[in-house]
């Protein structure tokens, strides 16, 4: 009995859960020998540690080209074998988010155990793509000082508006919509590795909050949408961490006390009617964020999960209760993403 219900309840969440989402991320190439022939049939092997099965195959076609599809970013080595023919490794590839990476290969008449290892870095320009995409890297968010939030990061996207500036994280959590090129935001598209998060408030403008924690790589794309993209406007994909085979967490946390917050008043702002005490000003902010990633089976099943508690509290012109200054906006946010 025990065991039935367990199969129902599986049943039931994996009829809940939504199709797979994909990373969007592919290598391509074609594959000739050295005399600039075409060569057909070349098993072409992506491997890295980011992918949960090792490495991904394809085969190149009758023009000799290939297309490894849904990879995740990372580092990549790609091996090119055909019988009768030596072995070419290419490696040091890192592979972005929302990204095509054009591999080819030469290969040439050699013994079954000769292999050609080739080193380089990977070409920085998608050829295969006439969308613009600016990727912005984990190591990026983390070096840039911002207030952690979705606006915050799409901003230092050259084109990419939002309406509201915000200035160590005082506005971070009061909702900033974003533009592009002249597009509406309610044309944002917000994607979780493809999969759209756009709410239903005000026509989509209104995005959900971030947690920095469970991202990897955010992609934004100011042009040339794809045909799964249903608006015109900017795109912004993220892409979340994943478990690996080994454990790895990270804790992040901050805080702003209102102390270090100024009253700009004077008497200027006495004569137009501004109560002294009562000036706009930052009351606080505090922030934590956690993730934690691993192993549930080697090489079969993984796990991460994230976690974010934030506030940013403001006390708003001339608001007060009894004669003493109160806070009358007050935002208080729990953003968790696995």
């Amino acid at each position: 009995m025990r065991r039935t219900l367990r199969r129902i309840a599986f049943a039931a969440l994996a009829a809940a859960a939504p199709a797979a989402a994909h990373a969007q991320s592919s290598i391509t190439g074609q594959v000739s020998d050295d005399t600039g022939g075409i060569l057909p049939g070349v098993t072409v092997e992506a491997s890295s540690a980011v992918l949960i099965e090792g490495s991904r195959f394809a085969v190149t076609d009758g023009a000799g080209r290939y297309t490894i599809v849904d990879l995740q970013p990372g580092e990549y080595v790609v091996r090119f074998t055909l019988v009768g023919f030596s072995t070419v490794l290419r490696d040091g590839l890192t592979l972005p988010g929302d990204f095509t990476l054009t591999v080819d290969a030469t290969l040439s008449v050699g013994a079954l155990e000769e292999t050609v290892t080739v080193s380089g870095q990977a070409p920085v320009v998608d050829v295969q793509r006439v969308a613009r995409v600016e990727t912005l890297t984990r190591e990026t968010q983390e070096a840039i000082p911002t207030g952690g939030s979705l606006w915050n990061f799409a901003a230092l996207v050259p084109g990419v508006k939002p309406i509201r500036p915000d200035v160590g994280g005082s506005r971070a959590m009061q909702q900033s919509w974003m533009f592009g090129r002249g597009a509406s935001s309610r044309q944002t598209t917000l994607e979780v590795d493809g999969m759209t998060l756009n709410t239903f408030l005000d026509d989509g403008r209104v995005k959900p909050y971030n947690n920095p924690q469970m991202t990897q790589e955010m992609s934004v794309s100011t042009n040339a949408m794809n045909a799964e993209t249903g608006h015109g406007g900017v795109r912004i994909n993220i892409i979340p961490r994943e478990g690996g085979n080994s454990f790895s967490g990270s804790l992040f946390g901050s805080t702003t006390p209102g102390a270090l917050s100024q009253d700009n008043f004077n008497e200027r702002l006495r004569r137009v009617g501004v109560r002294e005490g009562t000036t706009p000003r930052l009351a606080g902010t505090y922030d934590a964020q956690f993730g934690l990633g691993g192993p549930i089976r080697r090489d079969r099943v993984w796990f991460f999960t994230a976690g974010r508690q934030w506030s940013t509290n403001q006390e708003v012109l001339n608001a007060t209760v009894f004669g003493y200054r109160v806070v009358t906006e007050k935002s208080l946010k729990r953003c968790a993403g696995a």
